[in-house]
């Protein structure tokens, strides 16, 4: 059998190699605010909707 080699993913387009950067200039955001933020725009999207009928 062939050998495996140990590698990174070529798929993506190179997407995976880019979001495992560490750069320090790199804008860091934690995942419970991003989807508290979601959160908040859909509850704003659909009392804007009711409110505006």
């Amino acid at each position: 059998m062939a050998k495996k080699r140990g590698g990174r993913l070529i798929s993506s387009a190179g997407l995976v190699n880019y979001y495992e950067s560490e750069d320090r200039r790199a804008i860091h955001i934690e995942p419970m605010i991003v989807i508290g933020v979601a959160a908040a725009v859909g509850v704003i999207i659909i009392l804007l909707n009711y409110l505006l009928k």
